[in-house]
C-alpha cells in the first residue's frame, strides 16, 4: 500500500460534510482508507493513529489523507475527493436567488416568529445567536463548544427581551409537532417537555410515543431543549424558566415534564418551588443520586394521565448468555443516557469511571479503557472537537467497542443507539458489524437501548432487527437495558 497526504490551505467544510466525503472516497476502487478532515488537534491525533504522516498544519487547513493499493492511481482518488467536495445544486425551486450570506440577511427573508437555528463552529455561535436575538427571534443553538460565560450572556440578554435561547449544544427540540435537530418523529398530543438534555428528551419522546399506541391522547406538542448546562449553578435555569412560562401559557398543553442531566442542587430546589406556582401541572424528571430514572418518569407521566405503564419492549433476549468477565463497559452517544446508566450502576457496582464522571475523582484520562467499570459519553465536547457528533459519525465508539471486546476482563458491553431526523440514516449498518466482530472470539453479552419511534426515518423495527441479528439484546428503555447489564455482571461476580 501507499499513502498520499496533502494540505489544502484555506479550504473549509463542516465535519458532517467531510465525514460524507471521506465515506464516498473510501468507496473508490483502490482506496483502502480515506480521511478528509480539518487539521484540528483531535483530527490530527486520529490521522496519526491511522499511521498517516501529516506535515505541519493549522486548524484552517483541510487534510486529505489517502491510503491506496499499490496499483491504484492517486490522481483518480484525488478526483473522487474533488467530486465529493463539489457543492451540489438544488434539485428544485428557484436557483436564481442567491442564498443569504449573513444571519441578518437570512432573518430578513424569514417570516415573523421564525426560529433561528445556529449550527456553526462553537467559537462563532455566540455572534450569530446574538444577531438573531437582536432581531427579536428565538434561537436554537445546535453548536457545541460554546463557553459557558457566553451562554450566560446570551440567555441573560434573551430574558430581558422575553426571548428563548435553546442551547448551546441543544440537539433536540419539537415545536408544535415539528422536530428540530435530532428530534424523533412522534404523534402529537398535549404534553410539553422542557429538556436540559438532548437524549433524555429523546428517551421520553420514544417511551411516550410507544405508550401512545395503546392509549389515545398520549403525545407531545412541544419539547423545548434548553441545553445541558442550563440547570447548572453557572447558568441557573435561565432558559428553563422562559420555557416553562411559555408552556404554562399554552392552552393546548395539559402537562409539562422537565427532564435534565444531574442539576445543581440549589437550582433544582429553586425550580421545584417555581413550578409549584404554575397553573399547569409539572412532572420533574431531574436525574441524580436517589432520583427516578427516565423510564420511571415516563411512567409517572402516564399515571398522571390515568394510564398504567405498558410493557416496554425487549428483543433478542435469547442472544444473551452469561457475562464473560467482571467489568461493565458502557459506551454511549447520549450524555444523559450515560448519566442515567452511571447513576443506576453506582448503586449496584460502586464507583464508575467516566469522561463525564459523577465526581471528579472518577474522571478518565485520555485512555478511555481502564481496569475498572467504565462508561463513556462519546458526545461530550472534548470528543467532538473537529468531528461530527457520534450520532452521525460512530467511528470513535466503534473503535472502543473493539478495544473493550479485546479486554478479557470485559463482561458486558452496554450501548445506546439513538434515531431521529438528524442522525445517521442507517446507524445499525455500522453498529451491527461492530457488535458481530466484538462477539466473534467470545460471546460477550451486548445490551443496547434503541431510542426511537416507528415513525423515525431510519425505521425502528429494521434497526432493531439488524442489532438482534448481530447478537445484541435490544431494549426501548435505557433503564431497562442498564438493569439487564447489571444483572449479568452481578451474576459473574457471584
Amino acid at each position: 500500500m501507499k499513502d498520499h497526504v496533502e494540505l489544502r490551505s484555506g479550504a473549509y467544510a463542516d465535519s458532517v460534510t467531510l465525514l460524507q466525503v471521506s465515506r464516498a472516497v473510501q468507496a473508490t476502487p483502490g482506496v483502502v482508507a480515506a480521511q478528509v478532515a480539518m487539521a484540528t488537534g483531535l483530527n490530527l491525533e486520529v490521522l496519526e493513529g491511522m499511521g498517516f504522516d501529516v506535515p505541519d498544519s493549522s486548524p484552517n487547513d483541510m487534510v486529505v489523507a489517502l491510503r491506496l493499493a499499490d496499483d491504484a492511481d492517486v490522481a483518480t482518488a484525488l478526483a473522487a475527493v474533488d467530486a465529493a467536495l463539489a457543492p451540489t445544486r438544488p434539485s428544485a425551486g428557484d436557483t436564481t436567488v442567491a442564498p443569504p450570506r449573513t444571519t441578518g440577511s437570512a432573518l430578513r427573508r424569514s417570516g415573523p416568529g421564525a426560529i433561528a437555528l445556529v449550527s456553526v463552529p462553537g467559537a462563532s455561535a455566540t455572534v450569530e445567536a446574538m444577531d438573531a436575538l437582536e432581531a427579536g427571534r428565538d434561537v436554537m443553538i445546535f453548536s457545541d463548544n460554546v463557553p459557558v460565560a457566553e451562554e450566560v450572556a446570551l440567555k441573560t440578554y434573551a430574558a430581558s427581551r422575553g426571548a428563548l435561547v435553546m442551547g448551546p449544544d441543544c440537539g433536540t427540540a419539537v415545536i408544535d409537532g415539528v422536530g428540530l435537530g435530532f428530534a424523533n418523529a412522534v404523534r402529537p398530543g398535549r404534553i410539553g417537555i422542557v429538556a436540559a438534555s438532548g437524549t433524555g428528551c429523546q428517551q421520553l419522546l420514544a417511551l411516550l410515543h410507544h405508550a401512545g399506541a395503546t392509549y389515545d391522547g398520549v403525545g407531545v406538542r412541544h419539547a423545548l431543549g434548553v441545553g445541558g448546562r442550563d440547570l447548572s449553578a453557572a447558568v441557573g435555569g435561565l432558559a428553563t424558566r422562559e420555557a416553562l412560562r411559555r408552556l404554562d401559557a399554552d392552552p393546548d398543553v395539559d402537562l409539562v415534564v422537565v427532564v435534565s442531566k444531574p442539576p445543581a442542587p440549589e437550582v433544582a430546589e429553586a425550580l421545584g418551588r417555581e413550578t409549584e406556582a404554575l397553573g399547569t401541572p409539572v412532572e420533574l424528571g431531574l436525574l441524580g443520586r436517589g432520583q427516578r430514572d427516565l423510564t420511571a418518569v415516563a411512567e409517572a407521566v402516564l399515571a398522571r394521565l390515568g394510564h398504567d405503564a405498558p410493557e416496554w419492549p425487549v428483543h433478542g433476549a435469547d442472544n444473551t448468555g452469561p457475562a464473560t468477565g467482571p467489568l461493565l463497559r458502557g459506551l454511549f452517544v447520549g450524555g444523559t443516557l450515560c448519566d442515567e446508566s452511571m447513576l443506576m450502576a453506582t448503586e449496584v457496582l460502586g464507583p464508575i469511571r467516566s469522561n463525564i464522571p459523577l465526581s471528579d475523582d472518577l474522571a478518565l484520562g485520555e485512555d478511555l479503557l481502564v481496569d475498572d467499570h467504565t462508561m463513556v459519553d462519546f458526545g461530550d465536547d472534548a470528543l467532538t472537537q473537529g468531528r461530527a457528533h457520534p450520532m452521525i459519525d460512530p467511528t470513535l465508539r466503534n473503535e472502543q467497542i473493539a478495544r473493550a471486546a479485546a479486554d478479557p476482563r470485559t463482561g458486558v458491553i452496554l450501548l445506546d443507539l439513538v434515531l431521529g431526523h438528524g442522525a445517521e440514516p442507517d446507524p445499525a449498518a455500522m453498529l451491527a458489524p461492530a457488535i458481530t466482530a466484538a462477539r466473534r472470539d467470545r460471546a460477550i453479552p451486548v445490551v443496547v437501548s434503541l431510542v426511537g419511534t416507528d415513525l423515525d426515518p431510519q425505521g425502528l423495527h429494521a434497526q432493531r432487527d439488524a442489532l438482534v441479528a448481530a447478537g445484541a439484546e435490544v431494549h426501548l428503555s435505557n433503564a431497562s437495558a442498564t438493569r439487564r447489564a447489571l444483572q449479568l455482571i452481578e451474576g459473574a461476580q457471584r
